[in-house]
C-alpha cells in the first residue's frame, strides 16, 4: 500500500501536469485568426456579434467582419475565403448555394429553430375595407389603386434587395399567380424602404409590404393591431422549396386573415455556415458554434432598439455586451462545452 506520503507527492504531481493545460485550454483559439462574413440585413447584425465575441474569449483573433450578399457568402465560404457566417436561413438558401457546397462547409446548431418566418403584410384598415385576403386581390382594381404610389396602374410592394433570397421566391410568386402585371416590387434597401413604409402608416395610408422574423417591422407595425398577414392564393413552391412545403403554411399566426395561413415562403432555420476545414481545425469554434442560440424574443427587442436610432457598431457592442451580462450562466456554460471539446480533440491526438 501506498503511504500518506507517497499518496500527497502523486496528488501534488498531477495537479502539477494538469494546471498548465487547464490554463491554456482557457483559450484554446489563441494563435488562431478567424475571417467572418455577415449578411446584408441589418437585423442579423447582433448575432454576430455575439459570435464574434465569444471566439474571442475563447483565445482567436477575429479580423474585421465582411459584409456578403447571400451567393457570394455561399461561395467565399466553400472556397476558404472565409471562415463563417451566423446567417444562414434553410431551407430558404438553398437555391443559392455552388454545387457540391457540403463537400466544403456546412451548418451548425441553430441560431433560431424555426425562426425564420416571412411572408407579407398588409394595413389592417384596407385589409377591412378591401376585404384582402390573398395576393389574388390584388388583381382587383380598387386595390391596385390603392396601393398605386406612383401612378403606373401597380400595386407598390416593398420587397426584397437583388441578391437576398427572398428577392427569388417573391420573383417565383409574381410569376406563377400572374401578379406582373397588378404588382410592382420595390427593391431598394430594405430599411430605408421600411422607414418609408412606417411613415405612411403614421399616416394612414394603405402599406403592402414583405418581411421576416426576427425584425423590428413587426413591432413597429404589430401584426393584428396595425397589420395583417395575407395569404398567397396557393401552395406553389419552386424547386428549392418543395422539401418544405409542408412547412409554408402556418396554424395560430397572431394577426393572420385566416388560421391557418398560406404564407408562401418555408419557415426556415436560422444557422451558422463555415468552412469545414476551419471547423475540423478549430473544435471549440465548432462546439461554441453546435451551442450558441438566440430566444427570437430578444432579438426582436434589440433589432427595435437598433430601428429606435441605436444602430452603430458601438451600440449594437453594448447591445451584444449587455445581452452577455444578462444571460451570464448560459453564456458561460457554452465557452465551457467549446473548451472542453478542445480538450477531448487534443486528448485524441
Amino acid at each position: 500500500m501506498k503511504t500518506l506520503a507517497q499518496m500527497g507527492l502523486a496528488t501534488l504531481l498531477s495537479l502539477i501536469l494538469l494546471t498548465p493545460a487547464l490554463a491554456l485550454n482557457e483559450k484554446p483559439g489563441q494563435g488562431v485568426t478567424v475571417r467572418p462574413a455577415r449578411a446584408t440585413w441589418n437585423t442579423g447584425y447582433f448575432q454576430e456579434v455575439l459570435v464574434r465575441k465569444g471566439l474571442e474569449e475563447l483565445g482567436y483573433q477575429v479580423k474585421r467582419v465582411k459584409e456578403l450578399q447571400n451567393p457570394i457568402f455561399y461561395q467565399s465560404v466553400a472556397l476558404g475565403d472565409v471562415d463563417y457566417w451566423t446567417n444562414g436561413w434553410f431551407p430558404n438558401h438553398d437555391s443559392q448555394l455552388p454545387e457540391n457546397f457540403y463537400d466544403k462547409a456546412d451548418r451548425y446548431g441553430y441560431v433560431m429553430k424555426a425562426g425564420g418566418l416571412q411572408g407579407y403584410l398588409v394595413s389592417k384598415k384596407a385589409v377591412e375595407q378591401y376585404n384582402i385576403r390573398s395576393l389574388d386581390d390584388f388583381k382587383r382594381p380598387e386595390v391596385k389603386a390603392a396601393f398605386d404610389k406612383n401612378g403606373d396602374g401597380k400595386a407598390d410592394l416593398t420587397a426584397c434587395p437583388p441578391g437576398w433570397g427572398c428577392e427569388g421566391v417573391i420573383s417565383h410568386h409574381l410569376d406563377v399567380y400572374d401578379l406582373r402585371d397588378h404588382i410592382k416590387p420595390i427593391k431598394a434597401a430594405y430599411a430605408a424602404s421600411m422607414a418609408e413604409v412606417v411613415a405612411e402608416a403614421k399616416q394612414g395610408k394603405p402599406i403592402f409590404f414583405y418581411t421576416w422574423a426576427p425584425n423590428w417591422t413587426i413591432f413597429k407595425l404589430k401584426p393584428g393591431r396595425d397589420v395583417m398577414w395575407i395569404n398567397v392564393p396557393e401552395i406553389k413552391p419552386k424547386a428549392s422549396q418543395e422539401a418544405g412545403r409542408d412547412r409554408m403554411t402556418l396554424s395560430g399566426l397572431e394577426g393572420a386573415v385566416s388560421d391557418p395561413i398560406k404564407l408562401g415562403f418555408v419557415v426556415s432555420d436560422i444557422q451558422i455556415v463555415a468552412n469545414k476545414k476551419f471547423v475540423e481545425k478549430n473544435p471549440a469554434a465548432k462546439a461554441f458554434f453546435e451551442a450558441f442560440h438566440l430566444p427570437l424574443e430578444d432579438v426582436n427587442e434589440q433589432n427595435t432598439r437598433m430601428n429606435g436610432g441605436e444602430k452603430s457598431p458601438r451600440d449594437i457592442e453594448r447591445h451584444a455586451n449587455e445581452w452577455i451580462a444578462k444571460n451570464q450562466q448560459m453564456w458561460q456554460s457554452w465557452l465551457q462545452t467549446a473548451r472542453k471539446a478542445a480538450v477531448a480533440e487534443e486528448t485524441k491526438r
